[in-house]
């Protein structure tokens, strides 16, 4: 539970009110989905991706239900070719596990070498959903005080029509 500590003494040092629902674990987003139903906020999913030479890395907020167009995406970052990073770039990078990838992730990642990139259609929503670092729980936080996280972090955020 350290990395989900970390989670929540960022976000009350940043004075970020948060909604914290807790469940088993959530194996796949339909799965996050079942245990949150009913609760205001945008389902997200946070992509964790690299170049081909897995020099560069991304993060990619996009609406649970949408799927990604990785060609679209490689254009927009002006990359010739874009896939999924591997289970042990995202540990290496986020200190994560597969299905646990998050804006919260980036708290862990020393070199503050990934880029994070929103989808237009989802900042306007008031809320958005995320796993804490744990796939036992989702927290809903306001959009604004998202991008407020992500900042005082010392990421840039990015949005782009995906």
């Amino acid at each position: 539970m350290e990395l989900f500590d970390k989670v929540i003494d960022k976000l009350k040092e940043l004075g970020i009110q948060y909604q914290l629902v807790e469940h088993e674990p959530a194996l796949t987003t339909e799965q996050a989905d079942s245990f949150i139903e009913g609760i205001e906020g945008v389902r997200t999913k946070t992509m964790f991706l690299t170049n081909k030479k897995k020099k560069n890395f991304y993060l990619l907020i996009m609406d649970d239900s949408k799927r990604l167009d990785m060609n679209r995406f490689a254009e927009i970052v002006e990359e010739k070719k874009m896939k999924m990073a591997s289970e042990d770039s995202l540990f290496e990078k986020m200190a994560l596990p597969a299905g646990v990838v998050s804006p919260f992730g980036l708290l862990n990642n020393e070199d503050h070498d990934i880029q994070v990139f929103f989808d237009k259609e989802i900042v306007d929503e008031k809320r958005m959903s995320f796993h804490p670092n744990t796939n036992e729980k989702t927290i809903f936080v306001a959009t604004p005080d998202l991008f407020k996280f992500i900042e005082a972090i010392g990421y840039q955020t990015n949005v782009i029509e995906i």
